[in-house]
């Protein structure tokens, strides 16, 4: 046999069609088959979308079967095979999208894609926000999805920022503008009485908009009011945490407990800092990472103080413990009970801050331009530029090479951060 014949029959029609295709041998005509079913039956199908199909190649009798196919078959086939090509779907989950949703061309889907593409939305975040919620897909982009996009783009989200975490959290896409994201977020601006500080923590967790206010947040809030927790106290952590404030009311209430049983001040900021932190862990990891404390030198009583100082040192994984306490005792030589003091310095990067500015210090120390007694405040916990200006700046003729050092070790910090698996908000 030299070429194929396709004989298409419409079912209850009484169509027949039969066509040459592509004249070259039957032993390569194995992709060739099924591309011809593809191409055929999906222009078929937009003749006669009720029918059904039967295919059989003509030739050789034995070499083919005749087949049926559905409409809704097809229109599944053209589902897959977008999703796998255009979105970067598995195939698994491909088919298991396309028994939910079938769409036959791709003029929706092209518009919604086009239209996050208009807010500078990458093709990875698109696909990504598209594999979450795969029913936004066939959406009307220009009644339900642009109408959402333009009322965060009118509260002034920063874009960049904003469609990374919408990407990871597509469900407030998928909920009513009017019912449930506009009286949601008139909470939170009502409540922090900031815009701004509202448009945060919607970027930091977009699903805070999808949460029930009345039994959830407001709950939540009015147990940390009863507690005597100023409602100022609680706006400062909101937009830096706003899921914390998303755990369900039986378990925040538990957490809050637990932290008025330590003896925290709730007037003070860091009684909703202790809140958050333990809200996050376990009581058997908390006891995990006192133990990782204490391994390196810190008695009971410096552990209570650390956390009191600086709530989120709870929040370090013993990795991070583990490298932030050998870095400051056996390449600082510093103390455990100093460590103890400031323990917000474990939270620091090693590889961005730490390092980097220990580094400089180390070469102005090699060259007697410094003292060996130093304050921890003035090297790590300043800004840049005024590190810059206390350690380098004045030390210029003597020690020309520090401002390159100092690069040289930044440079050095992009990649993965060491003992970098802490307990970190998703929000």
């Amino acid at each position: 046999m030299t070429g194929l014949h396709l004989n298409l029959c419409l079912e209850d029609s009484g169509f027949l069609y039969q066509a040459d295709f592509f004249p070259f041998p039957l032993r390569s005509s194995s992709f060739v088959k099924r591309r011809i079913h593809y191409l055929a039956l999906k222009n078929l199908v937009r003749i006669y979308p009720t029918t059904s199909i039967l295919v059989g190649f003509v030739g050789n009798p034995n070499t083919f079967s005749l087949k049926w196919f559905s409409s809704s078959s097809i229109q599944q086939s053209f589902t897959v095979s977008y999703l796998i090509n255009s979105l970067g779907f598995s195939q698994q989950s491909a088919l298991k999208v396309s028994n939910r949703l079938n769409f036959d061309t791709c003029e929706k889907p092209e518009k919604v894609i086009n239209l996050f593409k208009k807010y500078g939305f990458s093709q990875t975040q698109i696909s990504r926000l598209l594999r979450g919620r795969p029913e936004l897909l066939i959406a009307d982009s220009e009644r339900i999805i642009s109408p959402k996009l333009e009322f965060f783009d009118a509260k002034g989200v920063s874009w960049p920022q904003f469609s990374k975490k919408l990407s990871q959290f597509p469900t407030v896409l998928g909920s009513s503008l009017a019912k449930q994201i506009r009286p949601s977020y008139a909470f939170l601006r009502n409540f922090i009485q900031s815009d701004e500080k509202a448009i945060k923590a919607v970027e930091r967790y977009p699903n805070i908009l999808v949460v029930d206010v009345e039994k959830c947040l407001v709950p939540n809030i009015d147990v940390l009011r009863g507690h005597g927790v100023p409602d100022c106290n609680i706006a400062k952590l909101v937009p830096s945490q706003p899921k914390a404030f998303t755990l369900s009311s039986d378990r925040f209430r538990e957490v809050v407990e637990e932290v008025v049983e330590m003896g925290f001040n709730p007037e003070r900021l860091n009684f909703v800092q202790a809140v958050l932190a333990f809200r996050c862990s376990s009581k058997s990891t908390r006891e995990c990472k006192v133990n990782a404390f204490k391994r390196w030198g810190w008695s009971e009583e410096e552990v209570l103080k650390a956390f009191e100082r600086h709530p989120w040192c709870m929040m370090l994984s013993e990795d991070k413990i583990f490298a932030g306490m050998d870095f400051f005792m056996n390449k600082m030589g510093l103390q455990p009970c100093l460590v103890a003091k400031y323990p917000v310095i474990l939270s620091l990067s090693l590889k961005k801050r730490l390092i980097p500015r220990s580094s400089v210090f180390q070469a102005l120390l090699s060259k007697g331009l410094v003292k060996k007694k130093f304050s921890l405040h003035q090297l790590f916990m300043v800004s840049d530029s005024k590190f810059l200006q206390k350690f380098v700046v004045p030390h210029e003729k003597e020690a020309p090479e520090l401002l390159k050092l100092y690069k040289e070790k930044l440079d050095l910090s992009y990649g993965p951060e060491i003992g970098d698996k802490v307990c970190r908000e998703v929000s």
